[in-house]
């Protein structure tokens, strides 16, 4: 058969132990290929990028052609590829062999050109910028060359134009995590402290993380337990639950971090800006909680607190409230004339307990109206005069009682103007501070994502 007869006149005499060209001077030209089939694994930790791809190798050998007219018109034959010589090119980058497997056949044309088409697991060392997670891109180098040649035995070249290098994602699975972008190449020789010059030809592999399960699964469970946190604000500051319930946020939230921490990637020499997004969520919960139970400590127990100071007044209840545009800032402007009020009802009282028992003010008048009643009433005034000095001692101290009580709730009600005054400063301030926060985020994931 013609093709028992070509491959026996082929190998008869082959010498696959040296390259193959007739001259030893004649530089050996391999023009290779690659397509990007599947990205299999991206380890952040160990940084290496496991690929699948398509690899394609043209170089022509000097010794293997033949004339068709001999044998049946017959231009191309598959040949063993332990019988013949391939050249060493090997991946710089290469860590781990991988579960490539065996191709154990080329083709051969009349002319001498030989093709040597493979797939190839590749498993190779990449440096993982993690910093944008899940948002980041990664570009990862495949530098194919001799491991022994020098450029003037083997020369390498690339068998397409890039542009179509560039571009090529017909083999590509387009189903996992990450989405290839373009496969740029880029051929340059490489020397070692005044040695001989090796051929170089690189294949720059950018590939984008598809971020919606990341977005799903972290970036809305955070932001739903942020919202409720500010949401929790609009509790009454005086009422206990308020204090119960932003406990339960951090709790929840440090739960959420526990179950998240498996799934952020991790490197030796960097932190994603999602990690420090978490860390400083936290954080804001906790100054939330340290918030409430500040206001909360602040309008309880007023009993044992002195009056609130002149100037916490005029600060608080009469600029921040203008400030803050506060709707109800008239009745903490008006808590000072209520004060007031109430020290002019005391006084009245006052000036009502000091009358003598026959309703004079002045001692003239009582002096003229005892005169005349003197011999009439001088029995029973001496008797009555011991009851209704008991009345009066009685008297004054249910009046001192009750003023105590309402100086006490004046300083209750002066402290809780104060405490609700403060929480809507603080929760202003707080939510400025997640807002700024969360637009700078935003709008730096939004420009990775673009760009």
């Amino acid at each position: 058969p013609t093709l028992r007869r070509l491959s026996h006149y082929l190998l008869a005499h082959y010498q696959k132990g040296s390259r193959p060209v007739r001259d030893w001077r004649t530089t050996t030209n391999v023009a290779i290929d690659l397509m990007v089939y599947a990205i299999l694994s991206v380890d952040e930790k160990n940084q290496v990028l496991t690929t699948y791809i398509w690899y394609r190798q043209h170089w022509t050998d000097e010794f293997l052609k033949w004339d068709p007219a001999l044998f049946d018109n017959l231009t191309q034959i598959s040949l063993p590829v332990e019988s013949i010589w391939v050249p060493d090119i090997l991946i710089n980058e290469f860590v781990d062999v991988g579960k490539s497997p065996h191709v154990p056949y080329v083709y051969v044309s009349h002319h001498g050109e030989v093709q040597n088409l493979k797939p190839i697991q590749v498993m190779t060392a990449c440096s993982l910028d993690i910093y944008s997670f899940p948002f980041d891109v990664q570009n990862c180098s495949l530098t194919f060359t001799s491991w022994l040649h020098h450029i003037r035995d083997i020369n390498l070249s690339l068998w397409r134009q890039p542009e179509l290098v560039k571009f090529d994602r017909s083999v590509f699975m387009n189903q996992g995590e990450w989405e290839l972008l373009y496969v740029l190449s880029r051929f340059q020789e490489f020397s070692v402290k005044s040695s001989d010059s090796y051929a170089e030809m690189k294949f720059y592999v950018v590939i984008r993380r598809r971020p919606l399960f990341y977005t799903v699964s972290l970036l809305l469970p955070s932001i739903f337990l942020m919202v409720m946190d500010i949401v929790g604000f609009y509790l009454p500051p005086h009422s206990g639950e308020r204090v119960s319930f932003k406990i339960t946020l951090l709790l929840g939230y440090s739960v959420f971090l526990i179950i998240v921490s498996d799934t952020l990637p991790a490197t030796a020499v960097g932190t994603p800006l999602i990690g420090i997004y978490f860390v400083v969520c936290m954080a804001l919960l906790v100054i939330s909680l340290t918030e409430t139970i500040l206001i909360v400590r602040l309008v309880h127990k007023q009993d044992l607190q002195p009056h609130v100071p002149e100037w916490l007044k005029h600060l608080l209840l009469e600029r921040a409230t203008i400030l803050l545009c506060v709707r109800d800032r008239k009745k903490f402007s008006q808590s000072r004339t209520q004060s007031l009020d109430i020290s002019r009802q005391v006084e009245n009282n006052d000036s009502t307990a000091k009358l003598t028992p026959y309703g004079c003010e002045e001692p003239r008048e009582c002096g003229a109206v005892g005169g005349t009643r003197s011999t009439l009433a001088f029995a029973g005034r001496t008797e009555g005069l011991a009851a209704l000095q008991e009345v009066l001692r009685e008297t004054t101290a249910i009046r001192q009682l009750l003023e105590k009580r309402e100086e006490f709730r004046d300083v209750a009600r002066e402290w809780l103007q104060v405490g609700y005054v403060l929480d809507v400063l603080l929760f202003r301030v707080y939510l400025a501070a997640v807002l700024a926060y969360s637009v700078t985020l935003g709008t730096l994931w939004s420009v990775w994502r673009d760009a």
